[in-house]
């Protein structure tokens, strides 16, 4: 049958339909914040099962390596809060020593009896001397920026037998090759700058070794003694060879840990030091 033909067509309708994005929780955040949780639990454990498994000398050890300034703040012995960033002469010496070293003398110039300054004696004399010396050195070391940093590893004290400096051991210097008498290529650095002050003045030079109170098995060949000793004895040789006489010379030993330096840790790396000694001129006392 054919169409009326007034009949209107119908429209034709197009029905676009636009999907909405999914939500967030079909994306990849929540993944990133589960990963940062699951590291953070896996750090957690390693730490726990790390305090478990290591000594009290080994988590002292990882504690300075970590937090370095840590070591620097505890040093409150033998007058370390002084003048020259290490030790100051004019501190009271609460550092450990044998009879011949006891005591500190403070600097300063006597008054006569009616209450003016008198003429400086002879240790008054080589006592400006030392503070000089010390000056010095650490203007030196410190000029040099290979061996800037180890600037505090440098202290100074004077005792009954002159003035002594100090090359100190930290957690993140050691002047020797752990376990042996082998010096490292800083602390051969530093000796060469300490030797050339030595070398300007007359006065004697003892030498003394010190190590922490780590101990050796009967396999190693070695002890604590017989390493204070040898590394005295290198230090020695050292100083020799940059041009100081044999003659000045007048005592090497090795004390091994008798003498540390933080009575309170005797692993402390500190304990493990050298002392150098420029002797009072006997003549001008």
């Amino acid at each position: 049958m054919a169409a009326r033909p007034n009949t209107p067509l119908r429209p034709i309708i197009v029905k676009k339909i636009i999907e909405a994005p999914h939500g967030g929780h079909h994306g990849g955040a929540w993944k990133v914040a589960y990963a940062d949780f699951v590291t953070a639990m896996m750090a957690f454990f390693l730490l726990m099962w790390l305090l478990g498994a290591t000594t009290e000398k080994q988590r002292k050890a990882l504690a300075d390596y970590f937090a370095p300034t840590i070591v620097q703040s505890k040093q409150d012995t033998a007058g370390s809060n002084g003048l020259f960033g290490g030790d100051s002469l004019v501190a009271a010496d609460k550092y450990p020593h044998g009879a011949a070293q006891t005591g500190t003398k403070s600097m300063t110039i006597p008054r006569d009896a009616e209450g003016g300054p008198r003429e400086a004696s002879g240790r008054e004399i080589q006592r400006a001397n030392f503070v000089k010396l010390a000056k010095s050195l650490l203007r030196e070391v410190q000029a040099k920026a290979e061996i800037r940093r180890l600037a505090p590893n440098i202290r100074f004290t004077e005792t009954r037998e002159g003035l002594r400096i100090d090359i100190v051991d930290d957690a993140d210097f050691s002047m020797f090759v752990v376990g042996t008498n082998q010096l490292t290529p800083e602390a051969t650095r530093l000796f060469a700058q300490i030797a050339e002050i030595v070398a300007g003045v007359p006065n004697q030079v003892m030498i003394r070794g010190h190590t922490d109170a780590s101990q050796w098995s009967a396999k190693s060949g070695t002890n604590n003694w017989r390493l204070s000793v040898e590394r005295a004895e290198v230090a020695r040789q050292y100083l020799a060879y940059r041009g100081i006489g044999s003659d000045r010379f007048a005592r090497i030993e090795g004390v091994a840990d008798t003498e540390p330096y933080v009575p309170s840790d005797r692993f402390d790396p500190r304990n493990r030091r050298i002392s150098i000694t420029l002797g009072w001129d006997a003549g001008n006392n």
